[in-house]
This record gives structure tokens, C-alpha cells and sequence, in this order.
């Protein structure tokens, strides 16, 4: 098995926040606290260590207690952009992401991926999680913000961004990749549901969700 301390987290901050309304999305508040301060605290039972991929404001995710890294590519390249930088920093063997508009990701989000990692002999996890059809059936979709990463996938990667690569699904596709359904009894549903609008993030405020 991974040990804890082998896995360091980082907290994906760094988008535009578009449909957010171009705020900091990582500084909106949640259940009383900045939406990213929330995530780290959940994650960093998880893991060994925790860093975090800003943007903007970093004096304020700096004020966490945590390093915070700025993107390396240009032009707000996306989920991978942050990716990149969180592994040229790590210095575990494992670096795993989760965004910070994910406030309840699951508790055992880490073991979990490291299980599989383990057993599939994989250098990359994935969460996938169920997710409703319009015909009322469900199907799982990936998560593909919530990874687990071997640290040595570093190079791979600096490669495919190197060539204007973007997306996660296509680097992930080249890698041997683990897929791992939370979809089990006692799974919440609400897990990895992402807060993209005011409205959601107030709808997910004022949920049960145990997060």
C-alpha cells in the first residue's frame, strides 16, 4: 500500500471562475470559511502534505499555512496547467489533485485511489462517480480532477503541454490509469458535485451533505 506521508495533495485554485462570476472561486465562502481553506482541511488528513495551484489573490491562499504555486503555462491553461506545476514541486513519490469547488470529496477519496493505484499497478487513479441520465438512469463518469499521480509522470506531462495538449482525459489515456467507482453503499452522492455558479455553491450550503 501507499503510505500517507508518500502522498502530497494539491488543491487546484487556479481558474478563471467564470461562471462564478470572475471571482476567486477558491475564496468564495462555504459553511463559513473559504470554499479552498474548507478543501484543504478535509484533504490534509489524506495526505502527507498540501499545496495549492492559484493564480490571483496568493497572498491570501498563502495565509492558509500551505506553499502556493502560480501556473506555469500561459493563459489560464486549465486543471492541467496545475497538474504540472504541483509536480514539479512535489517531492513525494504521489501527488494527488482535487479542485477547490469540491468542498465534500469523499473522505477516503486517497485511500481509496491508492488502493487502486496499488493493485492495478497503475501510475494514475481516477475517480468516477455516479451520475444521472435525462431517461432517469445513472451511468459513472470520470472525475478527472480528483487523480492520484505518479510523480514520475512529470516528464510525460511537460511533454504532451509542451505540444498544446489541454486535456486531462487525452494525457490519462497514454498513462496506465486506474478508474475507480464510488459508487458504493454509503457513497455520497453529492461527493463530487462542483459548485461552478453562485447558485450551486449557495444550494450546496445549505445541503445535509456531511462535508
Amino acid at each position: 500500500m501507499i503510505d500517507t506521508r508518500d502522498i502530497t495533495g494539491l488543491i487546484l485554485a487556479g481558474g478563471r471562475g467564470s461562471r462564478m462570476g470572475g471571482v476567486d472561486k477558491g475564496l468564495q465562502g462555504f459553511r463559513g470559511q473559504p470554499l479552498a481553506l474548507h478543501v484543504l482541511r478535509r484533504l490534509q488528513p489524506q495526505v502527507g502534505s498540501v499545496m495549492i495551484s492559484a493564480n490571483r489573490n496568493l497572498a491570501a491562499y498563502e495565509a492558509f499555512g500551505v506553499p502556493v504555486w502560480p501556473d506555469g503555462l500561459a493563459d489560464h491553461a486549465g486543471p492541467l496547467a496545475g497538474f504540472l506545476i504541483g509536480l514539479e514541486h512535489c517531492t513525494t513519490p504521489w501527488l494527488l489533485t482535487v479542485p477547490c469547488d469540491s468542498p465534500c470529496f469523499p473522505a477516503d477519496l486517497a485511500s481509496r485511489l491508492a488502493a487502486a493505484a496499488t493493485d492495478q499497478g497503475a501510475d494514475i487513479a481516477m475517480a468516477a462517480a455516479p451520475e444521472q441520465q435525462h431517461d432517469g438512469s445513472t451511468r459513472l463518469r470520470t472525475q478527472p480532477v480528483f487523480c492520484l499521480l505518479r510523480v514520475n509522470l512529470l516528464q510525460s506531462l511537460q511533454g504532451f503541454t509542451a505540444d498544446g495538449g489541454r486535456e486531462i482525459h487525452r494525457w490519462a489515456a497514454l498513462q496506465p490509469c486506474a478508474i475507480v467507482p464510488f459508487d458504493q453503499a454509503g457513497d455520497d452522492p453529492l461527493a463530487f458535485f462542483n459548485a461552478n455558479t453562485p447558485a450551486q455553491l449557495h444550494a450546496l450550503d445549505g445541503t445535509q451533505a456531511p462535508c
